[in-house]
């Protein structure tokens, strides 16, 4: 994952489509139904969001792994989500994307409202909160859950951190674009079933 910060105290990656204790990812797609595929395997999912021009509906989740890379251990100040742009909500057609059900590391979840002012970064219920250490040895896999339900957002994640007398902010993003996700309430709502097309939710 591209961003800002030292390659040699620490390695990061991200998945900016991550799924949630198994279920499915809603998108936005500027398509009619008869012209969206069936829903991808998880690990696919990053590939054909590009394909298909997609954004995140509603929620966005996205796991960060990171990592030391030398004998140092790197400390984690702190995580904050930075809103690049906010704009009227995407008018597409709302898709379901299938099961992301398989193993994971254990996780530590945060929560972030895009369409607060000043977005702040929470922990999970029964959590604590930042700071956090890693070492090559011993990586931390941080799950943010990112929503919005009035707007279309262009956002990333800042982790601040250091080692000895170096100090720095880490900057997590979707391959040097910001993430995305839009407001999906009152948009046509479409689900896979029976494994053959695209159904209208509600009706």
């Amino acid at each position: 994952m591209n961003g800002g910060g030292d390659d040699d105290k620490h390695r990061r990656d991200a998945g900016p489509y991550a799924y949630e204790d198994g279920c499915g990812r809603g998108f936005l797609v500027n398509r009619k139904p008869d012209e969206v595929p069936e829903p991808p395997a998880a690990q696919d999912t990053p590939g054909r969001v590009g394909d298909l021009g997609a954004v995140a509906a509603g929620d966005q989740y996205v796991e960060v792994t990171v990592r030391g890379t030398g004998r140092e251990t790197v400390a984690l100040r702190d995580m904050s989500v930075r809103v690049q742009s906010t704009g009227a909500p995407l008018a597409w057609n709302s898709f379901q994307s299938g099961s992301g059900r398989e193993g994971r590391a254990p996780t530590k979840s945060f929560a972030v409202d895009l369409d607060d002012p000043a977005p702040r970064v929470t922990p999970g219920a029964g959590q604590r909160d930042f700071p956090y250490k890693v070492s090559q040895d011993d990586a931390e896999v941080f799950r943010v859950r990112a929503s919005t339900e009035l707007h279309d957002v262009r956002w990333y994640v800042e982790i601040e951190w250091s080692s000895g007398k170096r100090h720095s902010v880490l900057r997590v993003d979707d391959q040097g674009k910001p993430f995305r996700a839009s407001s999906r309430e009152g948009r046509p709502s479409y689900s896979w079933r029976d494994s053959s097309k695209w159904a209208r939710q509600g009706t």
